[in-house]
């Protein structure tokens, strides 16, 4: 797949939670997108200079439409939280390694989600549940076809563990149609108050192979609790990026083997990643 530049338009964009914004863009980068990808996404005003990298939450691939959920966080998010219908939005992708779904077969999994990080998860969860070929492409989805043809196990079941600040559950209901939904508040104001392990602590819940995306401090946790349980788990890194490609080495992250290029044990984000074996990755 090649990385493209094009100008693409806004389908609709809704208010989802506090600073929390959902986009669907017409694109033909839909009929490439992967679950665990991202896009970096321009913006107009020449002042903010640089791309935001913005994962992909969802691909309607016969509609050519990605869906983004995005936190406003400065002044690049907030001119995209003013878009409306029809403007011309200029973004580049399709980017990055996304999840290996190859590994979830015969497996019970967990989708451990944390804020900002919940939403590329959801195509993933989609994959999983067998909705159409949309979000299943690429070497990893063939091989999950080829095990279906031969009859060999789906996941056995999936739980999307997702983790809330409060009780503004954004894409709770999205969830709840491709997966069992457990959920996490700091506040206790809606399911077990505390962190997403809290959660799973709570529920009795298990899994075979975890995959995980959110703030730096659930990742450790969550790689913590692979680690002590014996289970894999995969994690998409959240990292500040300025151009999406490899070239400016601003999302380089500590890895455990030295690179076979440079002999240094580091990887890029956004080109090695975002998605990691958690035990190859030092966070």
């Amino acid at each position: 797949m090649g990385k493209k530049k094009v100008t693409a338009a806004v389908y609709s964009q809704e208010q989802l939670a506090d600073n929390i914004y959902d986009m669907w863009i017409e694109t033909e980068l839909a009929g490439e997108a992967l679950p665990g990808q991202f896009l970096m996404v321009y913006p107009k005003c020449a002042a903010t200079l640089l791309p935001r990298p913005i994962s992909i939450c969802e691909a309607q691939r016969d509609a050519g439409r990605l869906r983004i959920v995005y936190r406003v966080a400065g002044k690049g998010t907030a001119e995209f939280a003013s878009y409306r219908k029809g403007d011309s939005i200029s973004i580049m992708g399709t980017l990055g390694n996304g999840f290996p779904l190859e590994k979830a077969a015969g497996k019970r999994v967990f989708l451990m989600g944390g804020g900002i990080g919940i939403p590329p998860l959801l195509g993933l969860a989609q994959a999983f549940a067998g909705q159409g070929e949309a979000a299943l492409n690429g070497e990893g989805a063939d091989k999950m076809k080829e095990d279906a043809r031969r009859g060999e196990p789906a996941p056995l079941s999936v739980h999307a563990v997702l983790g809330y600040r409060d009780g503004g559950l954004f894409l709770k209901e999205d969830f709840e149609r491709f997966a069992n939904v457990v959920i996490a508040t700091e506040d206790g104001s809606a399911g077990s108050r505390g962190n997403i392990l809290d959660a799973v602590k709570a529920d009795g819940l298990s899994a075979d192979v975890i995959y995980a995306c959110g703030p730096m401090p659930m990742l450790r946790a969550v790689k913590q609790y692979a680690a002590k349980e014996g289970i894999p788990a995969y994690l998409s890194l959240e990292e500040r990026m300025a151009c999406g490609v490899g070239a400016c080495l601003g999302c380089v992250c500590r890895t455990t083997h030295k690179d076979g290029h440079s002999l240094v044990n580091n990887a890029r984000v956004c080109t090695e990643g975002p998605v990691f074996l958690a035990e190859d990755v030092e966070i």
